[in-house]
């Protein structure tokens, strides 16, 4: 499978080996949010997602190459995750060798975010194995109007499986993060631009919307 590009979009999804569950308790979303942020926020701005029983959407952009700071050996990933960018003059100044110094592969970051979240489930469920079917899926999107359309339909998820009478009411979408003022990892002003502004956004979302042209995008 083609490696992630640098300054592309992408809806990348998965769903649990043989379609079973990978969020079985409230707090498996929750900690899927958490590690989602800890691998991903380095090297992709992250737009919306949608959190299913045995499956996930998320929508992303992965940074260019120069955004995506180094990751200094004197605080490594594995303890907290504290990424530093340094500039030249800050290398020079740091002493740290350049050599030492590397800046985390994105399809990597996505590898190790979906391995870290399979042995915390399977730690907690006493399972062995894979978790999610092999290789997760990205597709790189290049128009506006797929953007516009794949954020509808992440938020809609709930809806279109049966799993929630009112998107809205369903609580593990960003959809309700772009409604309140509370801080968020997702780059709202970006994809608000999208739809104009945030009035456009909803009545968007209230609408019906023909998705026929993303089928082969789908996950069902």
């Amino acid at each position: 499978m083609d490696k992630l590009q640098y300054g592309r979009y992408y809806h990348i999804y998965n769903r649990g080996i043989n379609s079973s569950t990978i969020f079985r308790q409230e707090d498996d979303y929750a900690y899927f949010l958490i590690l989602l942020q800890k691998y991903l926020l380095a090297i992709a701005d992250i737009y919306c997602y949608a959190l299913m029983g045995n499956h996930f959407h998320i929508l992303v952009k992965i940074k260019d190459e120069k955004n995506i700071p180094f990751l200094s050996p004197h605080s490594p990933m594995k303890n907290e995750n504290k990424w530093q960018y340094l500039s030249f003059d800050e290398l020079r100044e740091s002493g740290i060798p350049k050599k030492q110094l590397k800046k985390p592969n994105p399809s990597r970051q996505f590898s190790h975010f979906f391995n870290t979240y399979t042995k915390h489930f399977n730690s907690k469920y006493s399972r062995t194995g894979s978790l999610f079917e092999k290789n997760f899926k990205r597709i790189e999107v290049s128009n506006e109007d797929y953007l516009r359309q794949l954020v509808y339909y992440i938020h809609h998820n709930p809806l279109h499986h049966g799993i929630s009478l009112a998107f809205e009411d369903y609580q593990w979408t960003s959809y309700n993060d772009y409604l309140n003022k509370k801080p968020t990892f997702l780059d709202k002003k970006t994809v608000i631009s999208w739809f104009d502004d945030i009035e456009d956004f909803i009545y968007f979302h209230q609408e019906e919307h023909e998705l026929s042209f993303l089928k082969d995008w789908l996950i069902d």
